[in-house]
């Protein structure tokens, strides 16, 4: 394995992913291909292995498109449709990984993927070929660090909406999707960070998501040497908003890789 570490986004857009269907807005017909957004998920390749967090529902196209032929290891951030429904496309992993996926995730998203993927659990599941139904190893995880592939990985709580999720901290890079408020407690654990990757739904405020304007004030205050913006709907044009936004933050878009 080569000893560069990069952070990859698989996907930058919202619930609906842009296009969205039904649509004739200017951004959902743009030719431009950042403006053309899966839903969210980002690859963290280390020396060791590939790190997935998430497993949006073209999580089959997103890592053909990067070229990631093996993931060791998959985070959920949470379990809502967008970063779950496409856990299926683990399938053929184990074959390739000689036993389980490995999955850290917190208790309320391992039992909701017990519950939507009831097929894959169970002695009915434990009888049929390999490769039939995905196979997975939990590691739970809470609030406290914990070690994937040899790299120490810092857990977020945030808040979205009424619902717990969680941000991960990878060194002085933080990915923080899905969230509308940091909790008091969660401030210390985003101080130094040298990347930002936060939410920025839209232009205005959501109940769910940061729109642009709180997503700035995160970044104002943190003060990230570089902020990347994600989980955008298709009111977010990408050359036209990345034109108003201060130097060291950008809109990402799917595709966009850093190292660090």
């Amino acid at each position: 394995m080569s000893q560069q570490r990069s952070f990859t986004f698989l996907g930058t857009g919202t619930s609906v992913g842009v296009p969205m269907v039904g649509c004739h807005c200017p951004v959902c017909k743009s030719a431009d291909p950042r403006n053309q957004r899966y839903r969210c998920a980002v690859l963290v390749r280390l020396p060791a292995g590939n790190v997935l967090i998430d497993t949006p529902p073209e999580l089959r196209l997103q890592l053909l498109r990067a070229k990631a032929d093996v993931v060791q290891a998959v985070l959920f951030t949470h379990y809502h449709a967008d970063h779950l429904y496409g856990l299926d496309d683990l399938r053929p992993l184990p074959r390739l990984l000689g036993g389980p996926v490995p999955i850290y995730c917190a208790g309320d998203v391992e039992r909701k993927i017990r519950q939507v993927f009831s097929y894959a659990f169970g002695p009915e599941a434990e009888s049929l070929p390999k490769g039939f139904v995905p196979q997975l190893a939990f590691q739970r995880i809470d609030e406290a660090p914990f070690t994937v592939l040899g790299q120490r990985i810092v857990p977020i709580p945030l808040i979205h909406a009424h619902f717990s999720v969680l941000g991960f901290r990878i060194d002085d890079v933080a990915y923080c999707t899905d969230v509308n408020k940091i909790p008091p407690e969660s401030w210390p654990l985003l101080e130094g960070v040298r990347v930002l990757v936060l939410d920025a739904l839209r232009f205005k405020p959501h109940p769910g998501h940061f729109c642009l304007e709180e997503a700035l004030e995160v970044v104002s205050r943190l003060q990230p040497e570089r902020a990347y913006f994600t989980h955008m709907s298709h009111e977010m044009d990408h050359e036209t908003v990345n034109r108003m936004l201060p130097k060291g933050v950008e809109l990402a878009y799917d595709g966009l890789t850093f190292a660090f």
